[in-house]
């Protein structure tokens, strides 16, 4: 194919909720509901953690730093939406795309690790407890969550330098509400092969060695609680795990269906409800699943409440001033 059969494409037309153009309003009024519930919970729960020293431990800075990339990625893909949904030509440059693209990555792929880190702290705080603090020191947390972000960091990079190798023709369209590589793929007129190669290849590697981590920490963690006496004992347990366990299943799920399975040209909406499920539902119900069913969590938020202004205030700054 010569460059006078085509032209090249750096701009795209997301198409995602054209179909239907009735429901706009309503669907920016949804969409837009949620992207504020999901900022004031994550970066509230951040705040919260951040300015009460009894949060102070491992469990819960590895819980503030899920809350801020669930932050990140609802920042990375819904402000565009909400503006296409008003806007007449819904264009993004393809430098848009790749910036869309690493930041949603960046957070999905950190969230990866992080959960399982956490799984790793509740395996060591149940069946460890008298060593939870050699084994869960403040210096090994402060790696694993170093180790998180440079993970979640190189792995967008890999794939957006890859896209730099194709060039993209014909139809400009992506049945998508933000700059996924999935529909970029469709859209190349070079064989991506390599990068569905590559794709496949590192995003398979990181959930399955984090979800292999998670599914022997649980399963060490349920051998645990199978043999304590103490039904208090269970009931306290199973609950501490609880929150976690169903934010990880949502989360891995919807990632395993969409980047893991064979996919075929004609899986865009498909897809498009699968997204919504990961970089909209689960940023908006993190902050609810780990906080309505945590009593410390509760409390402190109601203490919090109850100080004046300026106490709050100076409860901030102190972190920043020790």
């Amino acid at each position: 194919m010569t460059e006078d059969n085509y032209s090249l494409t750096t701009e795209f037309i997301l198409t995602g909720f054209m179909d239907h153009p009735d429901l706009k309003t309503l669907l920016f009024v949804v969409f837009f509901t949620i992207y504020l519930i999901t900022m004031v919970g994550n970066l509230g729960l951040v705040a919260l953690i951040f300015m009460e020293r009894r949060l102070h431990t491992p469990m819960y800075i590895f819980l503030g730093n899920l809350a801020l990339m669930d932050s990140c990625c609802s920042c990375a893909i819904t402000p565009k939406m909400l503006e296409n949904f008003f806007s007449e030509f819904r264009m993004i440059s393809l430098h848009e795309c790749m910036a869309q693209f690493y930041f949603l990555c960046l957070a999905e792929t950190t969230d990866c690790f992080l959960l399982a880190a956490m799984a790793y702290d509740r395996y060591v705080a149940i069946c460890s407890p008298l060593q939870y603090h050699t084994m869960m020191s403040k210096q090994l947390c402060v790696q694993m969550i170093i180790g998180a972000y440079i993970a979640g960091s190189i792995h967008p990079t890999i794939h957006v330098v890859l896209l730099l190798r194709l060039t993209f023709c014909g139809s400009h369209q992506i049945n998508h509400f933000f700059c996924d590589v999935l529909p970029l793929y469709r859209l190349s007129c070079v064989d991506p092969y390599i990068n569905e190669l590559m794709l496949f290849t590192f995003a398979g590697s990181i959930q399955v060695f984090t979800i292999a981590i998670v599914l022997i920490s649980y399963v060490c963690i349920l051998f645990t609680i199978f043999k304590m006496k103490s039904k208090e004992g269970r009931g306290k347990a199973l609950s501490t795990c609880a929150s976690h366990f169903l934010s990880i299943s949502i989360f891995y799920g919807s990632l395993l269906f969409m980047y893991i399975q064979p996919h075929s040209d004609q899986e865009g909406d498909k897809d498009v409800i699968v997204a919504i499920c990961y970089t909209l539902v689960i940023p908006l119900l993190n902050p609810f699943i780990y906080t309505l069913r945590n009593k410390e969590v509760i409390n402190v938020m109601k203490r919090v409440m109850n100080r004046k202004p300026h106490n709050i205030l100076k409860q901030i700054s102190s972190p920043m001033t020790n």
